[in-house]
């Protein structure tokens, strides 16, 4: 259910991004509003900062980017369909998101997986290794 009471309606930044589903709870979505991981219009604000529509904001979540357009404002949180309404991502915010999630799927392919704590024959071989470059 999107809808936008009128032309003068406004909401609280973290429940909008609580809605619109950036954000698994009200208080994560507050949390990093406070820690100036979105910024309205350009500039950090607080989490209670009113947006309408046609606001602008930068939302970094982990080490992914996202940059939208505020379409619209609902007053609860439907499921995930109705929230990919409410805003617009821009198509290079898009592109980059993907190129950088292709990235880090490369990056860990190359990475050395251990499995906890090395068995004997790898202890015995780290032993070996560090004994020859003292020497």
């Amino acid at each position: 259910m999107v809808t936008t009471e009128s032309p003068d309606s406004a909401m609280r930044l973290d429940k909008w991004l609580w809605v619109a589903r950036f954000f698994k709870t009200r208080t994560l979505a507050a949390e990093a509003v406070a820690g100036g991981k979105v910024k309205l219009n350009g500039e950090r604000v607080k989490a209670a900062k009113a947006i309408r529509p046609d606001d602008a904001l930068n939302i970094r979540i982990g080490p992914y980017e996202y940059v939208v357009r505020v379409l619209a404002l609902s007053a609860r949180r439907g499921p995930a369909s109705q929230a990919a309404l409410l805003y617009e991502e821009s198509e290079s915010s898009q592109a980059a998101r993907k190129a950088l999630a292709t990235r880090l799927a490369a990056e860990r392919q190359h990475a050395i997986h251990t499995s906890g704590r090395p068995s004997k024959k790898e202890r015995r071989q780290i032993i070996r290794f560090k004994k020859s470059r003292d020497e």
